[in-house]
């Protein structure tokens, strides 16, 4: 009877492994932001909620670091951030995120211009969401529509 319950046990434990019950490792990015950003912190919340590790790097002269990553000024918005070889601009949803990052398209980035009212991390009062545009650029300066919001 105890060889049994043993071997019963057993195969509980190995099916629960077995049916991917093991959380997956979260993905590593890294966020510029400035130090008195709280809506950058909001967003960084929100994707350490949907599965990334992400690392908070306060920059004081957050244009600067922008133009470096060849984040252009009319797609600029209050934080950038790098994820698996590319920039993510502001207040990206985790989805078009997620959904770049399995695609793997030939560009350098994504980013939702400015600060879209109802975006992740620019939450209003009331629930009101502004419809935005999630644009793809590559690094010589071409930007698309991405995703519509």
């Amino acid at each position: 009877m105890r060889t049994l319950i043993i071997a019963a046990a057993s195969v509980l434990v190995l099916s629960a492994v077995s049916s991917g019950q093991q959380k997956p490792k979260p993905i590593a990015m890294t966020v510029y932001k400035s130090p008195s950003c709280g809506c950058c912190s909001l967003w960084v919340d929100y994707m350490r909620k949907n599965g990334f590790d992400a690392k908070v790097q306060d920059v004081e002269n957050i244009g600067a670091l922008k133009l470096k990553l060849g984040v252009r000024e009319e797609f600029s918005s209050c934080h950038t951030t790098e994820v698996g070889g590319y920039i993510v601009e502001g207040h990206v949803p985790v989805e078009a995120v997620q959904r770049m990052l399995k695609e793997r398209p030939k560009i350098a980035g994504i980013a939702a211009p400015g600060m879209p009212a109802g975006s992740p991390g620019m939450e209003v009062p009331g629930g009101r969401k502004d419809s935005f545009n999630i644009l793809a650029f590559t690094s010589d300066g071409k930007t698309t529509v991405y995703e519509k919001r």
